[in-house]
Formats: structure tokens, C-alpha cells, sequence
């Protein structure tokens, strides 16, 4: 299987202006309006980070009808912005899938997404079920745009992933597991899981978590 890479981070709120607000603020740089998902109850905004990897600031969308069961990737589950997620990108989620299974990891059934971006361009996409979360989101969820372009081609930029680590109160564990999927997370000791971000911007460094 090609390994796979870093897609996007996953920054779920309760409310889309206000994080995007408060993004700004600490970053010097304001996320643009994605789409929403139809039938999944959100919408999104994006941060460039470098090429081919985004920031998605993920939060209910009012203009929808509550969906049956939770909203994806933790955006029910926080009273306030944090990291919740992240994506990894591979031509072979059938083998993303595989591996994962062998080395523990039970990621679900692959489903399909899309939206329609501001310009109007459909974005349909492949993954592998979001509504599973592993460890807190330190296992990633695999995904596939086959011919759709990338959201990272046309998201702000200025703004650069400097480090992505975790931690896990069994770091050693943690990171045989992501080891595994071929992934190279940095896993230190913690209270509990969780996924943190160094984002290089404008005004410096600034940490999400």
C-alpha cells in the first residue's frame, strides 16, 4: 500500500463563526467558508497548511435538521474548539482498512461524503467511517478523493504545520499501534488521549489541542 500522508486536522466547535473568529485571532489568518454536508447536520471553514493539508473547522450547521445519532468527529461531544481528529490520505482505503483490522485497529465500513464548494464545484470524497473514534482521535481516519481537487488548493495560506504529536497514557502502546498503519505520530506520556498541533503562523507559533 502507498503510505499514506497527512490530509487535514480536524478542529470541531460548537460554533462555526466564533471558532473561525477565534482562529484569527490567535493566528493571524481567517479561515474561509467550505460547504456544508448534506444529511450529516454540519458545515465546515478552512485553513491552508502547507501543501496538500488543511485545518477544517468542523460545527453544526443551523441551516440543517438535526441528524439521527451524533454529529461526525466530535462536534456534539465539545462545549468548546479542540482537536478532535485527524485525516490521512491513500489511494487504497481497502488496504487502509486491512491493515488496520490486522494491527487492531477496527476502523468500520467506508462510506461515501461530498459538498458543493462556494464556487460551486461538487467535492465527493471516500473514508473510512468518522462516526468510529479510536483512542480520541489519535488513530487517524483514512481518506480518498479520488478525482475530486484537493480543498487545500484553494484554502488560505500563511499558516504551516510545524509539529502534530500526541499523547496517551500508554504512549508505547499508542505508538506501535500507529506504527503499524505506517504512521509516525510522536506519543509522549499524558492523562489521557489527546491530539496536539503546532501551527507556524503570521504572529508566531500557536498550539491546538
Amino acid at each position: 500500500m502507498p503510505p499514506p500522508v497527512l490530509d487535514h486536522l480536524v478542529y470541531a466547535a460548537p460554533d462555526l463563526d466564533a471558532a473561525v473568529e477565534e482562529l484569527e485571532r490567535r493566528t493571524g489568518v481567517r479561515a474561509a467558508a467550505g460547504g456544508s454536508h448534506p444529511g450529516r447536520g454540519t458545515r465546515n471553514a478552512l485553513i491552508g497548511l502547507g501543501p496538500g493539508a488543511y485545518l477544517e473547522i468542523l460545527a453544526p450547521d443551523p441551516r440543517q435538521p438535526r441528524p439521527d445519532g451524533a454529529r461526525w468527529l466530535g462536534v456534539d461531544a465539545t462545549d468548546g474548539p479542540r482537536l478532535t481528529g485527524w485525516a490521512v490520505r491513500t489511494s487504497d482505503l481497502d488496504g487502509a482498512v486491512r491493515i488496520a483490522s490486522d494491527a487492531g485497529a477496527r476502523l468500520g465500513p467506508l462510506v461515501a461524503g461530498s459538498r458543493r464548494a462556494p464556487d460551486g464545484t461538487l467535492l465527493s470524497w471516500r473514508l473510512t467511517d468518522p462516526g468510529i473514534v479510536l483512542e480520541d482521535g489519535l488513530v487517524p481516519f483514512f481518506i480518498d478523493w479520488g478525482s475530486s481537487p484537493h480543498p487545500a488548493g484553494t484554502a488560505p495560506g500563511g499558516i504551516v504545520l510545524a509539529a502534530l504529536r500526541g499523547e496517551h497514557p500508554r504512549p508505547g502502546d499508542m505508538a506501535t499501534l500507529l506504527g503499524n498503519l505506517g504512521l509516525e505520530l510522536p506519543v509522549t506520556k499524558g492523562p489521557r488521549a489527546a491530539l496536539i498541533a503546532v501551527l507556524q503562523t503570521p504572529g508566531g507559533l500557536v498550539e491546538l489541542k
